[in-house]
């Protein structure tokens, strides 16, 4: 693997790391209030159907998966190159989920979605839904489907990695549409901030995948 990749890659994860700690000590430092304090120029937190509001409840899920398909790949390859992505995105994508569901606490909204509401409906219906068998179970972007889950937990060694490349990379793709309408749509600053980070990371990810996947399809 490149050495100049993961380089770049860890100043993106580090740089992110920052963003998260800024954002941790904000919300420590308000942990007296029973509510946040409104962002500037906010009359009150967000909504349930802000933008905010669905972003945090659907990148929280979406990041889900993402931590589950590393954990399975960790068991499926010795491999020291994908070993190493799995652990960084596990713990990367676990950390920011713990704080877009800390985030709705605050904001005290649910962290589900109404069961009539479409997965990503806070982006007005553009990039909204999952193609071909992921729309036809309802997922958003990106998201594996239960077959190709199931799929990843059986292969072995190269086929398992190249699954979860593939998959990975698909899942990153929906992640970086996802972030970037929250870093143009969402309201709250550290959120915009945290998004905007999440894309930044996501596509670094991405060519360092996309080498990944050369060398193991070559």
């Amino acid at each position: 693997m490149s050495r100049s990749l993961w380089q770049a890659l860890g100043a993106v994860v580090f740089a992110l790391a920052v963003v998260a700690g800024a954002v941790t000590v904000t919300r420590a430092a308000s942990a007296s209030d029973v509510r946040p304090a409104p962002a500037p120029g906010r009359a009150s937190s967000p909504g349930a159907d802000s933008a905010d509001a669905g972003f945090a409840r659907d990148m929280a899920a979406h990041h889900q998966q993402a931590v589950e398909m590393s954990f399975v790949v960790r068991d499926r390859t010795d491999d020291p190159d994908v070993r190493r992505l799995a652990y960084d995105i596990a713990n990367t994508q676990a950390n920011q989920r713990g704080m877009l569901l800390g985030w709705l606490d605050l904001w005290e909204l649910p962290k589900i979605a109404s069961p009539d509401a479409p997965p990503m409906g806070w982006l007005g219906g553009h990039g909204s839904h999952a193609d071909g068998a992921g729309a036809a179970e309802g997922l958003m972007p990106g998201m594996a489907t239960r077959a190709q889950l199931k799929a990843l937990g059986e292969a072995k060694g190269r086929a398992a990695e190249v699954l979860y490349l593939r998959l990975m990379t698909a899942h990153h793709k929906g992640g970086v549409t996802m972030a970037q309408g929250c870093a143009t749509l969402c309201t709250v600053d550290a959120e915009k901030g945290l998004a905007q980070g999440m894309v930044d990371a996501q596509e670094a990810e991405l060519k360092l995948m996309q080498g990944m996947l050369r060398e193991r399809e070559e």
